[in-house]
């Protein structure tokens, strides 16, 4: 049984320990907060941009600590499983790896490519594993794009177009809270940045035009050069979007013999799937395949964490999962930072 404590019961802390409930070979055994009342499994008021609020948890078999050192030096935890804002991720990550235990970061890795690096070589330092929730790719829609991609089924990609852009959430009106998540260009299109580099491989340059807001991404509209100059790949992504409008995101794929669409948001507080994740073929077909994973509300953030459960027990690493990959998909969203602001194409 691979034991997981958690450190930071906000919004992604509450789905992590609500994904928990349905590992198979892992369970959560221990919290940190500093907050008495979420120790108590007092968890109202906790709300995201999706899935339902929090209210009374049952922590029987949960050890609350207040503090992460305290966490940190419990022999009953294996893998620490960090759900703080990004820029405190380095300074936790770092402190865990050191007390021995391996390491699961919610996404971004950090808000900086220097942080990211430091994680990754304190991990190799303390032989430890070192694994990032960039959650995207076990998302049934992404998980199926991915598959198909690497099988070859269809031949070769050719061009692909992502998209992912919400309204500023209310809890984002200080430049403090902005600043804290690297922008929306780190914080939200790092996802699009993690799957671009997981299924295309690395693009050696990007040009990307958008706005900043005191030199970070607030929206961006991106273009990859990769070594391969038949593979053309794109992205739009920022938090600009007008207030109906909290969260949309899709893609456009397409392969040597095959097209796959998906685009999905919620429009005025409602949920609609405006393509279905559908693939045309050159037979000029067009069906919506059956796809894997559960249907709840945490299901990706349950497989990713049995991903890294898995490689806990097994030593085995995921390549979804890598501290590497991660610090890559931070490396892109940095150079379209540079792009945006010198309106030049950049090397990554």
């Amino acid at each position: 049984m691979i034991r997981i404590g958690i450190v930071g019961i906000g919004f992604m802390g509450y789905t992590h320990f609500t994904a928990a409930q349905r590992l198979r070979g892992g369970r959560v055994t221990a919290i940190a907060s500093r907050n008495p009342k979420k120790r108590k499994g007092n968890w109202k008021g906790i709300q995201g941009n999706f899935g339902p609020p929090a209210g009374q948890v049952d922590l029987t078999g949960v050890t609350a600590f207040e503090t992460t050192e305290e966490l940190l030096a419990s022999d009953e935890i294996d893998l620490v499983d960090v759900c703080l804002p990004p820029d405190l991720h380095e300074e936790v990550a770092v402190a865990a790896l050191k007390a021995g235990k391996h390491v699961f970061l919610e996404k971004p890795i950090a808000t900086d490519g220097m942080a990211a690096g430091r994680i990754v070589r304190a991990a190799e330092r303390a032989d430890r594993m070192l694994m990032v929730g960039q959650v995207l790719p076990f998302f049934p829609e992404f998980r199926f794009a991915r598959e198909t991609i690497e099988s070859g089924k269809y031949g070769k990609l050719l061009a692909a177009h992502f998209e992912r852009v919400i309204t500023p959430p209310k809890w984002s009106d200080g430049m403090a809270d902005f600043k804290n998540v690297g922008g929306w260009g780190v914080d939200l299109h790092v996802h699009d940045n993690h799957f671009i580099r997981l299924v295309c491989g690395m693009p050696e340059k990007v040009f990307a035009r958008g706005h900043l807001r005191e030199g970070l991404v607030n929206h961006s509209h991106t273009n990859y050069v990769f070594a391969d100059p038949d593979l053309v790949v794109s992205a739009v992504s920022g938090g600009i979007a007008a207030k109906g409008l909290e969260f949309a995101h899709g893609f456009e794929i397409y392969l040597e013999r095959a097209t796959l669409l998906y685009r999905a948001g919620t429009y005025a507080k409602e949920w609609v799937i405006d393509r279905p994740l559908t693939v045309i073929d050159d037979r000029g077909t067009a069906k919506r395949p059956k796809l894997k994973g559960g249907s709840e509300w945490y299901s990706a953030f349950t497989a990713e964490l049995q991903a890294a459960c898995n490689t806990v027990k097994t030593g085995q690493p995921d390549p979804i999962l890598s501290g590497n990959l991660a610090r890559d998909a931070l490396r892109l969203c940095d150079a379209e930072r540079k792009s945006i602001a010198t309106g030049r194409l950049v090397k990554v």
